[in-house]
């Protein structure tokens, strides 16, 4: 059975926007071989046209970019929208029963599924279908944006802390 896992870098006070800070070295090395690991990801709509960036090569990419690009490549994706009409490559579109859909992939696949983007966080919160939330605290104070918990905050139990790069602190958790 895979596990369905949220994670993503976050502000101080709780807040995701990738406009407002960005992996330093170490932590995108982080991000790459995560992504490199993953059974796949499940994506809202606004995180996956975000995540769309990295369907087409640019030149002015370093090694790790390239790295990063073609691992995300790789991976299956789901997509979850009710307004799109159509997904890029890899990636299958959501339309229907969310829950019988990724409670099915939960049952038939094995290893790791990345759950993208806070609005579908909660929707799959609400559903009991998340069993870790990665938290990865940047030291940064953005006062505003999208927060992490999209919606009311379910019960939760620590379970590790670690360090990434010099200045990230991951909280694991999982439903209480």
């Amino acid at each position: 059975m895979a596990k369905l896992v949220f994670g993503m870098n976050q502000s101080l006070d709780g807040y995701v926007d990738y406009q407002g800070f960005a992996p330093g070295p170490v932590l995108f090395r982080h991000w790459i071989d995560h992504v490199r690991g993953l059974t796949g990801s499940v994506y809202g709509r606004r995180m996956y046209e975000i995540m769309r960036y990295w369907d087409e090569d640019h030149p002015e990419w370093d090694t790790e970019r390239q790295a990063f690009a073609a691992a995300w490549r790789r991976q299956p994706k789901w997509v979850v929208s009710r307004s799109l009409k159509s997904v890029g490559p890899n990636a299958t579109l959501v339309e229907g029963d969310v829950e019988a859909v990724i409670g099915g992939l939960k049952a038939r696949l094995t290893g790791e599924i990345a759950v993208s983007g806070p609005d579908l966080a909660r929707s799959l919160t609400e559903l009991g279908l998340i069993d870790e939330y990665r938290l990865y605290f940047h030291p940064v104070v953005l006062g505003s944006g999208t927060p992490f918990f999209a919606g009311p905050r379910p019960p939760l139990r620590l379970v590790s802390t670690d360090h990434v790069g010099e200045d990230v602190m991951r909280l694991t958790y999982v439903p209480a």
